[in-house]
């Protein structure tokens, strides 16, 4: 995935957002960077375990996983070794996961946590084995000594600012539902302040939800309420923190003959589909390629016992750690008019894959060939 495009945006965006993103909660730890290990520099033959939190999500096995394994067999001239495990949306099997990477003698973790206040014991188990632990997309707890995610809270107001752009003048001429993404993670927060920000006074919101494990099926059982205690002919637009989600929102809407702007996230490949039919109107594209690059150079210094500041120009606090050497990335709303320059320009998605046969027709309205 090529997003060379964006680079000159990312020092800018990540400068811009580093105040807002440090956490305001005490903190009894600080980031170490590589002060983590007082072990021997290595060589490239290190140990990386991989902890991804789920597999319903299409990134995580189609992009991430891929991308860091590349990334660190890249930086360690083949001679790294990636051991990968998936937690499945189960906080204690990923636990669990530490444990046993711990036990494998893993020279450093780079760890999606499924719930981020739960890892935080597994983090100082890891610490205390003199593992550093890199937390990726989400702001693990505990002693973490690096961290690489999207500018979130941006995420939100991007996805808030195109709903309203898609209502216009019918913003406040009904009610709209917000379809927020899990309390344990706290990405979704973050998603949820910014959409908050964007939206607060603009519309009005009939029904909100947090969303259970962010799982499609939960969001759909989640519009089917809303639908039922609004009334369809009250809806006007649903902002959905996530194109998994879209999809079960969006399968509830047409079951109630309901068709109204729906946002999402992750511009996953049924979602830009979604969005090429109309049935979907934005996603948030997130280039997964320089997060799984900023993660897999951290962890590689830190296995090396080398110093992150050339890597992470960031600090940011969570609410356990202070100061926690930090790479933030910025985001591009995807909508109809920007497929091609987007997702098909880097590589994410070719034509082919997005233009089937149930979709040639829109596609070819769109100029997608």
């Amino acid at each position: 995935m090529n997003t060379r495009m964006r680079r000159a945006a990312f020092a800018v965006a990540a400068g811009a957002m580093a105040v807002s993103l440090a956490a305001c909660g005490s903190a009894k730890e600080s980031g170490g960077g590589s002060k983590t290990t007082d072990s021997a520099k290595k060589g490239d033959a290190i140990k990386v375990g991989l902890l991804l939190p789920e597999n319903q999500t299409a990134r995580y096995e189609k992009f991430d996983r891929p991308l860091i394994e590349k990334k660190v067999k890249e930086l360690t001239n083949g001679k790294a070794q990636v051991v990968y495990a998936n937690a499945k949306q189960d906080a204690s099997t990923q636990n669990q996961q530490v444990d046993t990477m711990i036990t494998n003698k893993v020279d450093v973790l780079i760890v999606d946590a499924v719930d981020t206040a739960a890892i935080k014991s597994s983090v100082q188990k890891a610490k205390d084995a003199g593992i550093p632990v890199v937390a990726y997309d989400r702001l693990a707890q505990g002693p973490i000594s690096a961290y690489t995610s999207f500018d979130n809270e941006t995420v939100g107001k991007t996805q808030g600012e195109a709903l309203l752009k898609a209502l216009g003048s019918k913003a406040k001429s009904g009610k709209i539902v917000m379809m927020n993404g899990s309390i344990t993670d706290p990405n979704a927060a973050q998603f949820k302040k910014g959409a908050h920000e964007v939206l607060d006074g603009k519309v009005n919101v009939g029904k909100e939800y947090d969303t259970k494990d962010w799982k499609p099926e939960n969001a759909n059982s989640n519009m089917q309420a809303a639908i039922s205690a609004l009334g369809k002919k009250n809806i006007v637009g649903v902002y959905s923190a996530n194109d998994g989600m879209a999809g079960g929102i969006i399968t509830a809407l047409k079951a109630a003959g309901i068709s109204v702007p729906v946002t999402g996230q992750d511009a996953e490949l049924a979602g830009v589909q979604r969005i090429v039919s109309g049935d979907q109107y934005m996603s948030v594209y997130k280039p997964y390629a320089p997060e799984a690059d900023a993660a897999a150079e951290m962890a590689v210094a830190l296995a090396q016992g080398k110093s992150l500041d050339s890597i992470a120009k960031d600090k940011v606090d969570s609410p356990t750690t202070k100061q926690v050497p930090t790479v933030i990335l910025p985001v591009t709303s995807l909508t109809k008019d920007n497929i091609k320059d987007t997702v098909v320009k880097d590589g994410v998605y070719t034509v082919a894959d997005i233009c089937t046969s149930q979709y040639k027709a829109a596609c070819a309205k769109l100029g997608l060939k």
